[in-house]
């Protein structure tokens, strides 16, 4: 080989007409394995294996096939950037390093690594692919999210996820189920796009000894995110290869939750191994969660514009929050008010009679520990902060944040409005009304499945057309979600009371916001209440 090629700062070998090897340079053996030994030996069994195997092709004919490539070698885990090129076939020029062979060199390969380029062009290239199909990704999600906001059914719900998912060239499929009355199992209640064999193995695989990705969502209301899908253990076999027969690789299985309660699933299915990037899984979770809170909102909205409702009366004993309570101070608990608080909590307002409503307040505002004033240790679980509102000679009223060890929050999370509950020496009865398309079986299933708490009388009734709930109605579709809370807190909260039992300070903390932002708020619903009584309707130019 001649001196000006072994210093060459790349690759090279010398290979004669016969396709074995001359020749090889220091770099070349640097940057290949199993080229030390090489000279002597042909080309085909000495260099790595490519999915091409362009360099042994290149003398597998007649005549070298000269020419320049890039290709992958998964053994060396590198690009090579390869180039063959021929010398004259009159040429007699020998080097003393091929003296050995039969015939004189016919071709020069030269080699060169070029693994860190390609690699910062594929991840370029990934990363500009994930930016135009999140950007896909994105106004197809808002667009379902403000189909969503106003859906007027669970039905329309289920549809509009499906249609609008299921039907794009980003994904096979998707399909929508909901919670199983009595566990965690998952029914079907849309299905949108071509669903080939797999959607049709995914239905008659649910509920089986190993549960879907979407049963699992349900189960730990987590996002689940399967791929490749032919080659995930813990998916059903049936599953698993309909998948692989319609080129499904992918799926992600997002649960439709709002606060601790998750009511369904959406699974979406992909053709790609790589469909569902962080960025995407981001996009869905927001997908979830607001799905989730229009399936609570249709549910309030029947409810409370439904001239018929279902009332379910539960008895309820300890371990429950109120009922805890209720044993704790000695007294009787009355429920006067609930707010929904953030994803798994209500801020309740609680009557307390022939009880000490002060003990109790020192005993919960540090986590249920008692101050040194206190006479016994009060073991309250689930009730995080409490606040007295007002506090007379014998009881009073207690503002307290009740979290998911109640079954106030497992039946409002379920579809009913807790109408009133009462709970003495550690039991009581809590009365819960839901609307005629309410599920009844799924709202007692949860109250029962988590509580020592037993159905006690079931009833429809009517409710009797009147003025103030035409009002109520009416005003409800003018006010925000947000002002409806501060203005139902602040009523609670004994705030328009003379003299107030709470300062604006005080509510404002119970909802962790500001004060001026609930004052903001505030004068915004009482400036709509006001328009509303006064003028029949709330005029649009002083709405804010």
């Amino acid at each position: 080989m001649d001196d000006r090629l072994r210093d060459a700062p790349f690759g090279v070998l010398e290979v004669t007409r016969d396709g074995v090897v001359a020749a090889v340079d220091d770099t070349a053996t640097d940057l290949v394995d199993g080229l030390a030994d090489a000279a002597g030996a042909p080309v085909g069994d000495v260099f790595p294996r490519s999915v091409e195997d362009s360099v042994p092709s290149a003398f597998a004919g007649e005549t070298v096939d000269a020419g320049s490539f890039e290709e992958y070698y998964p053994d060396l885990d590198q690009w090579l950037a390869v180039t063959v090129t021929t010398r004259d076939a009159d040429s007699d020029d020998t080097d003393p390093g091929t003296e050995s062979c039969e015939a004189p060199p016919a071709a020069t390969v030269f080699l060169e690594d070029v693994t860190e380029r390609r690699r910062y062009e594929q991840t370029v290239e990934r990363f500009r692919t994930e930016r135009a199909r999140t950007a896909v990704i994105d106004a197809l999600l808002s667009d379902v999210l403000a189909e969503l906001v106003g859906a007027d059914s669970r039905d329309e719900i289920a549809e509009t996820i499906c249609s609008r998912l299921g039907e794009t060239e980003l994904y096979e499929f998707a399909w929508v189920g909901e919670r199983a009355v009595d566990g965690d199992g998952v029914a079907v209640r849309a299905a949108a796009g071509g669903t080939g064999e797999t959607f049709d193995a995914v239905r008659e695989t649910l509920e089986s000894s190993r549960p879907t990705a979407e049963e699992r969502a349900v189960q730990t209301g987590d996002l689940q995110v399967v791929a490749p899908l032919a080659e995930d253990p813990a998916a059903p076999e049936p599953v698993r290869r309909a998948g692989f027969a319609d080129g499904v690789q992918s799926l992600l299985a997002i649960p439709l939750a709002h606060g601790s309660t998750v009511h369904g699933v959406v699974g979406v299915y992909a053709a790609g191994s790589d469909a569902f990037g962080e960025r995407e899984r981001a996009s869905f979770r927001t997908l979830g969660e607001v799905a989730g809170f229009a399936v609570t909102a249709v549910r309030n909205r029947s409810l409370l514009r439904s001239d018929a409702v279902t009332e379910v009366t539960f008895e309820v004993d300890r371990p429950a929050a109120l009922a805890d309570l209720s044993a704790a101070l000695d007294a009787r608990v009355a429920l006067e008010g609930t707010v929904p608080q953030g994803d798994d909590a209500l801020l309740c307002y609680v009557s307390v009679d022939d009880g000490d409503v002060d003990r109790l307040a020192a005993a919960t505002a540090d986590g249920g520990e008692t101050d040194a004033s206190s006479s016994a240790t009060l073991d309250v679980p689930g009730v995080d902060a409490a606040r007295v509102v007002h506090a007379g000679e014998s009881g009073g009223t207690l503002e307290l944040e009740v979290r998911s060890d109640s079954p106030l929050l497992a039946a409002e999370n379920a579809g009913g409005t807790v109408q009133r509950a009462e709970f003495a020496s550690g039991s009581g009865r809590v009365v819960v009304d839901l609307p005629p398309d309410g599920d009844v079986r799924r709202m007692v299933a949860a109250v029962c499945r988590e509580f020592a708490a037993d159905v006690q009388a079931k009833r429809d009734r009517e409710r009797s057309p009147s003025r103030g709930r035409e009002f109520r109605d009416e005003l409800g579709d003018e006010l925000t979600d947000r002002q409806q809370t501060v203005l139902r807190t602040a009523y609670l909260a004994g705030y328009f009371e003379s003299p107030r039992d709470s300062t604006a300070e005080e509510v404002a903390s119970s909802l962790d916001i500001t004060g001026s932002t609930l004052l903001h708020h505030l004068r915004a619903s009482q400036r709509k209440l006001l328009d509303a009584f006064f003028d029949g309707d709330v005029r649009p130019g002083n709405a804010e």
